[in-house]
């Protein structure tokens, strides 16, 4: 039977390369595309991918918290984290969200392929150039240098990431079927936790954190 993939990523030309690239391997289906995590979610629900290529920078909801959920409501579908950083950060965050498997953007048909046939065997598959040094690294972390956003909760991450994206807490209330008082109740403990009192100091940190890129 044929492998599915789902690809995420909010760049087209991004997931027509990929797209490209998989068509030539007798044995992958692509059974979608989407540009956000949302809706990478919910058609997971109807397609059941094998795997799931997810982009970790992507609008209304990025591809680590994505991860996160889709672990819980489609624990069947392996993800893998396409990223066009090789830094440590972004790798570690990577796994803990639930990702099988972290892949550059740059990567090419054979090591597309290996990430395939390696995540289908249930084992993690991490690209040649961060796989020399991220597996000491990420032992050796320790549970306290977890980031800034540690403390918060997914809905508040969720929360942060709207908000520094520029969305103001009746949108917000609208695209998460919650009140206002709810919504602003949650800024409130956001900025408390993170200690930031207006909000392009949650921008900054939302930008470190690789909720939202720069300039978004």
């Amino acid at each position: 039977m044929a492998i599915r993939v789902l690809l995420a990523d909010d760049h087209a030309l991004v997931r027509q390369g990929i797209r490209s690239l998989l068509e030539k391997l007798d044995d992958i289906e692509v059974v979608g595309e989407v540009s956000d995590g949302r809706q990478a979610l919910e058609l997971s629900k109807t397609t059941h991918p094998d795997i799931a290529f997810m982009d970790i920078t992507m609008p209304g909801l990025n591809g680590l918290e994505a991860v996160t959920r889709m672990k819980k409501e489609c624990p069947a579908t392996r993800v893998v984290m396409l990223s066009m950083h090789a830094g440590e950060e972004y790798f570690q965050q990577a796994l803990d969200s639930g990702a099988a498997g972290y892949l550059l953007k740059d990567a090419d048909r054979m090591e597309l392929e290996l990430a395939i046939r390696t995540v289908m065997r249930g084992e993690t598959y991490l690209t040649p150039t961060v796989a020399k040094y991220a597996v000491e690294a990420y032992r050796q972390r320790k549970d306290s240098d977890q980031g800034p956003l540690a403390s918060l909760s997914s809905r508040q991450k969720e929360i942060l990431q709207l908000i520094a994206e520029g969305y103001a807490n009746k949108e917000i209330a609208q695209r998460l079927d919650l009140s206002p008082r709810t919504v602003e109740t949650h800024r409130a403990e956001l900025m408390e936790r993170l200690n930031i009192r207006d909000v392009p100091g949650l921008v900054k940190i939302a930008i470190r954190a690789g909720l939202i890129k720069q300039g978004q």
